[in-house]
């Protein structure tokens, strides 16, 4: 196996292995309304295997960051189609990434302006940027144990609107301190409920959102991702040979697409995960050099590689790794908010030979 194999995830036929990972990038409008700015910027990563786009809030509730797009209105759908329509023309396939923020959150942020909802009203460590500069993140909300239903629910409305955007599936972020991984965790969740507590309780929410969303625009074209043991977000999780794999194994009759692992260290967790699951493995070494990642195909460790600051530098990174080329280096200042500077400016082989 090769980066260049054509593969298969659940509905998705990809051309090769190399997969853009799902970077926030907070260039939409104040409404979450994807811009003509946006649908060039996936458009021109196109040759990509597969594109997940920046995480995409579910809901109002659902929102953390400023300028980062929705997917649950009308207006989001439309602004997505642009998007989606561009990147089947240009003979790409994308899938919308839903990520609800839970407590990383403040309510300047949101359309709202309410306090961020929870597992537990457990206020997260840090600050968070506002329009009027950086401000603590608030306590939370914790979720009656009766709206939680109403959350899943916010998630499945969602994916049938990123279906009806014209994408080709959804990626669930359950990682890297957001809701999913809040539930999840053992400090952000508290409760002594149904979804708190031991193990099989802490899994629940989760469990419940795949379900909902496999059940609303099938399985094939639903993919999860994890990161197991990753503290961002003012997450700790000490029990995570125990929690993962009673997750898998509560995933596994649904049979999901693919698992997108953010690779925090641990080969022994992520060996027997690859071992209990069983469809694609998506795998985000993150910080190691494409060879090194590659090495994983080859192995079987996993079925496709992602991707983040180095798709984002490189607009046409296939192109340049076929071809043996230096690689564009990213701005790491450019990354968050701005326009088309260290966004869509970023040169490519075409334009570099005119």
């Amino acid at each position: 196996m090769t980066l260049w194999t054509p593969t298969r995830i659940g509905a998705i036929d990809l051309p090769h292995r190399l997969a853009m990972a799902p970077m926030t990038r907070d260039r939409s409008r104040a409404d979450g309304v994807p811009t003509d700015l946006n649908r060039e910027y996936y458009t021109q990563r196109a040759s990509m295997a597969l594109i997940i786009t920046e995480g995409t809030q579910p809901s109002a509730d659902g929102q953390g960051y400023l300028l980062t797009p929705g997917i649950y209105t009308a207006d989001h759908i439309d602004g997505w189609r642009a998007v989606t329509d561009a990147v089947h023309a240009a003979g790409g396939r994308i899938v919308v990434q839903l990520m609800h923020t839970g407590r990383i959150a403040h309510p300047d942020n949101t359309p709202h302006h309410r306090q961020p909802v929870a597992p537990s009203a457990v206020r997260p460590a840090g600050v968070m940027f506002t329009a009027t500069g950086p401000q603590e993140m608030p306590t939370p909300r914790a979720l009656e144990t009766g709206e939680i239903a109403g959350v899943v629910d916010e998630f499945r409305h969602a994916a049938a609107s990123a279906i009806a955007a014209g994408f080709d599936g959804v990626e669930l972020h359950g990682a890297n301190g957001y809701l999913i991984h809040q539930f999840l965790s053992s400090n952000a969740n508290q409760r002594t409920d149904g979804y708190g507590g031991t193990i099989a309780h802490r899994i629940r929410f989760a469990v419940e959102v795949a379900t909902a969303v496999a059940g609303e625009i099938g399985a094939d074209r639903t993919g999860l991702r994890l990161s197991p043991a990753n503290p961002y977000n003012d997450i700790t999780e000490n029990d995570t040979h125990d929690l993962y794999p009673a997750l898998i194994d509560a995933l596994t009759p649904l049979d999901l697409a693919y698992l997108h692992l953010i690779h925090a260290g641990d080969e022994e967790l992520l060996r027997r995960l690859r071992a209990d699951w069983p469809t694609a493995l998506l795998l985000n070494r993150a910080g190691q050099p494409l060879d090194r990642r590659a090495a994983d195909l080859d192995t079987g460790l996993a079925d496709v590689l992602t991707v983040g600051a180095t798709a984002l530098a490189n607009p046409d990174l296939p192109a340049r790794l076929r071809a043996g080329v230096p690689l564009n280096e990213p701005a790491p200042t450019t990354f968050y908010g701005g326009d088309h500077r260290g966004y869509t400016d970023y040169p490519s082989l075409a334009t570099v030979e005119r």
